[in-house]
């Protein structure tokens, strides 16, 4: 073993915090969590009842149809958001829709707490951009693998690389159209 080697003494809550969070960096994980929370308490609220004593309070209303399906389709974009990161933009779009649509007919949204979490939701979504990935030379040699090190070459070896690539010869049969200003007869 050498002591250049990674990931075989390290404790398996370690690998699994890293896999995750590099899982978590390449998608809108805020944005579909958001989505997520927004869209339970305008599913929930309407089917909830609370108990007091002997007493059942109910907050059922006629809009519990409508509050169920925009509460599920806010969970299911939340969802697309994390594992399908590609339609990012149409599910912003359709959560910030979803969450002003569940203001008059889910209980003001549920409660303004599912309108607000959809909403941020739905703009986190939208507003979110890959990352761009570092490349090799662009990161610190101490957190490189010693294999992925770039080696140091000399001038005089580059040197040499360049004598022996044979050059290019131009062939002779570019010159028609050179003659016609680069263009064929039809254009």
């Amino acid at each position: 073993m050498s002591p250049e080697s990674t990931g075989q003494n390290e404790h398996y809550i370690r690998v699994i915090q890293r896999r995750f969070r590099t899982w978590r960096g390449n998608r809108p994980f805020w944005a579909g969590l958001f989505t997520i929370l927004g869209g339970l308490p305008i599913a929930y609220f309407p089917y909830a009842s609370m108990k007091l004593g002997n007493m059942t309070l109910a907050m059922s209303t006629t809009a519990g149809a409508g509050s169920l399906i925009i509460g599920v389709l806010l969970v299911t974009l939340g969802l697309t958001m994390w594992f399908h990161h590609i339609v990012r933009v149409f599910a912003g779009v359709a959560a910030i829709l979803l969450a002003l649509v569940s203001i008059p007919v889910a209980n003001i949204g549920g409660f303004v707490i599912g309108f607000l979490f959809a909403l941020i939701g739905g703009a986190l979504s939208i507003s979110w951009a890959p990352g761009e990935p570092k490349s090799a030379d662009e990161a610190p040699l101490d957190e490189q693998p010693y294999e992925e090190r770039p080696q140091e070459r000399s001038e005089d070896a580059l040197q040499g690389a360049a004598a022996v690539l044979p050059q290019q010869q131009g062939t002779g049969s570019d010159t028609a159209a050179e003659a016609d200003g680069g263009s064929h007869r039809a254009g």
